[in-house]
């Protein structure tokens, strides 16, 4: 299906990409899924081909380019694997707090090497006791003449083994009504004093990315550190989460395609009873059914991206199609396993690793309750 948002220089530049990762990553990621990592030269390559944060200005190394390109790369990255996610983590959710909110100071710093790979980005918001109600995080960052002093603990964060660069979110007034008013976002480098690494998470899916949980303990950074104004963490955040949401449609939404393709292909092969499985009406329906419904998917986040890009605010129906997509999509590749049959159980075959990689996808991002309630909200109710 052809996006209406797209023209020809991001035909073009697809057309690139999936060379790149046709060379660089496809190859290669059966292993990164095993070392439970991809590599920080694969970073480097990414950035100096141009792959990495397309929308960052020209005047930091970027290319400045729309949300398209980033739709792009995150549609294609999502073909190798789901375990490529923190690689649209970092171009498309971390990196644009660093432009919309940063000084120029910030910025001149951070951002070149952010486009080049060498610096390697994450977001910390959830903690322990804290997901979906990010205005009970503990964490906390007091002044202490010209620095920020921060104490707590995060988990779940993506990136978390491999970061260079930390945006944390934490309480900078912890007695402020109503609590969100005291949330402020924190640049934390890897090498400030007081900043550690917990284990490295073993999830169910999604192997190649690291995720970890993060430590600081009496972690010292410079009052400068502060990105944005101090108590605007929260609006900060909820201002950022229409795009963060979309991507996970979108990561949802190829994941989906690019099962049934497989599936297709592999009922038109597999026999039973003398003939092709494709044959037998319970195949064929079952298909149709979950065809029409990735399609009607399809057709309603290719409009949310075209307004999105026009710079709507759609945060009810962004939350509509995240909940939506990815339940679809469990649901879709569910059905695909159950069509290759015992096959489909075994690690030889992607749609296993598909069946384990989706689950995540309708936790993350707030989870599809937490999409049903800003739903229920907007509408008055």
């Amino acid at each position: 299906m052809q996006h209406p948002y797209l023209i020809e220089e991001h035909t073009v530049f697809r057309n690139s990409f999936q060379r790149f990762l046709h060379d660089h990553a496809a190859p290669y990621f059966d292993r990164w899924e095993e070392e439970r990592r991809i590599p920080p030269t694969f970073w480097r390559m990414m950035g100096a081909q141009g792959f990495l944060c397309p929308m960052v200005p020209v005047a930091y190394g970027g290319a400045g380019a729309d949300f398209g390109f980033s739709v792009v790369v995150n549609e294609e990255l999502e073909r190798i694997g789901s375990g490529m996610v923190g690689i649209g983590l970092h171009n498309d959710i971390v990196v644009p707090y660093l432009v919309s909110y940063g000084t120029e100071e910030q910025k001149t710093e951070w951002l070149p090497r952010c486009v080049s790979g060498e610096t390697i980005t994450a977001i910390a918001m959830t903690e322990p006791g804290t997901g979906s109600d990010l205005a009970a995080v503990r964490t906390t960052a007091r002044r202490d003449g010209n620095f920020f002093v921060l104490n707590g603990q995060k988990t779940f964060i993506t990136n978390g083994m491999q970061a260079d660069l930390i945006v944390v979110v934490a309480k900078t007034n912890p007695s402020t009504q109503p609590p969100h008013d005291g949330i402020s976002l924190i640049l934390v480098p890897s090498n400030a004093p007081g900043f550690s690494r917990g284990r490295q998470l073993k999830k169910i899916g999604q192997h190649s990315q690291d995720t970890a949980e993060l430590f600081f303990d009496h972690c010292r950074v410079p009052i400068g550190n502060l990105l944005g104004e101090e108590g605007h963490g929260f609006n900060y955040l909820t201002e950022k989460l229409q795009q963060e949401r979309l991507l996970v449609v979108i990561a949802a939404q190829i994941a989906m395609e690019e099962v049934l393709a497989e599936t297709i292909e592999y009922v038109r092969h597999r026999t039973a009873f003398g003939q092709p499985i494709a044959r037998f009406q319970n195949t064929r329906f079952k298909l149709a059914e979950m065809t029409t419904r990735a399609t009607v998917s399809r057709v309603f986040l290719d409009q949310l991206i075209a307004r999105h890009m026009a710079n709507e605010s759609i945060v009810t129906e962004v939350s509509m199609a995240k909940w939506w997509s990815t339940d679809v999509a469990k649901a879709v590749i569910g059905e695909c396993l159950q069509l290759h049959g015992g096959y489909g159980y075994m690690e030889d075959y992607p749609i296993a690793r598909r069946y384990r990689d989706i689950a995540v996808m309708s936790i993350y991002a707030g989870t599809n309750e937490i999409m049903k309630t800003i739903i229920a909200k907007n509408l008055g109710l």
